[in-house]
């Protein structure tokens, strides 16, 4: 089990959380104008009520210069929190691209792990396992729509690609620094995934906005410890609040995901 899995399984017992929060500023949405300003206090209002932050580098690169900036300044803010960090960047080339796209992530960013897209292969995944230490991420089963387009084609043997594709990650996964990720707006296809990989994460992009069924993802994604769901929650949580008290209300809205996560794990027998 790698260092970066270590890290979520202790930051989600010390804040008894399962929950990630998907940091995604959009300006148009933003309570206040200063973009650093906003994404860090979201950090500093709810890095105890988090097992990790998931910042979409998407978001940050649009605002160029200034985003980059406002990236460095909230994984430093969740770093001296010893809140791990996944940067959502869904990258993948040839070895040599790849090999950049790590070096950016985890040695300029300091993320603590990456999402990745699996299409192009082995040889394009292998630059980021080379980083044991860190996470990455296989995009398995996305939650958009579009995902049916390639990710649910059924293959000669039976199976879906994304079967294939957790089954292919399952190998990957020999220093135990691989995970998956998985959209809350398949519940089923979660439960697919977790029949093959038991023991592996599974990030679950989706709930709030994109309107993920909670109870049947929780009861899908957990491992037979209690463990193994990284459920993740942007738009919903971020922009809670407007005005200048907005960070009550994004802390609020921290506050409910997190206890309905937990319910949840509760009726399942798995306390904190």
């Amino acid at each position: 089990m790698s260092r970066f899995v270590h890290n979520i399984d202790d930051t989600a017992q010390r804040n008894n959380s399962l929950l990630c929060i998907g940091i995604d500023p959009w300006r148009p949405n933003l309570p206040i104008q200063d973009l650093s300003s906003f994404v860090v206090s979201i950090v500093e209002a709810t890095s105890d009520l988090v097992c990790a932050f998931k910042p979409n580098i998407a978001f940050f690169e649009a605002e160029g210069k200034i985003g980059l900036e406002a990236l460095e300044n909230v994984i430093h803010a969740a770093k001296v929190r010893n809140v791990p960090v996944i940067l959502d960047a869904k990258r993948s080339d040839i070895g040599n691209s790849s090999r950049a796209y790590g070096k950016a992530i985890f040695e300029y960013f300091q993320a603590d792990a990456v999402t990745v897209n699996p299409y192009q292969g082995s040889d394009s995944i292998e630059p980021f396992l080379s980083y044991g230490e860190k996470g990455i991420f296989v995009l398995c089963k996305t939650s958009n729509i579009g995902s049916n387009d390639f990710q649910s084609l059924i293959s000669k043997d039976g199976l879906a690609v994304y079967q294939h594709v957790a089954l292919k990650s399952k190998e990957w996964n020999a220093q135990g620094n691989v995970g998956l990720v998985v959209g809350a707006t398949h519940p089923q296809e979660i439960t697919e995934v977790r029949a093959i990989c038991p023991e592996m994460p599974i990030l679950i992009p989706g709930l709030g906005a994109q309107g993920g069924d909670l109870e049947s993802t929780v009861r899908a994604s957990l491992n037979p410890q209690g463990f193994g769901g990284i459920f993740n929650a942007s738009r919903s949580i971020i922009y809670a609040g407007s005005g200048g008290d907005y960070i009550n209300e994004v802390r609020q809205s921290a506050i409910n995901m997190k206890t309905m996560i937990n319910g949840v794990r509760a009726s399942m027998g798995h306390n904190w």
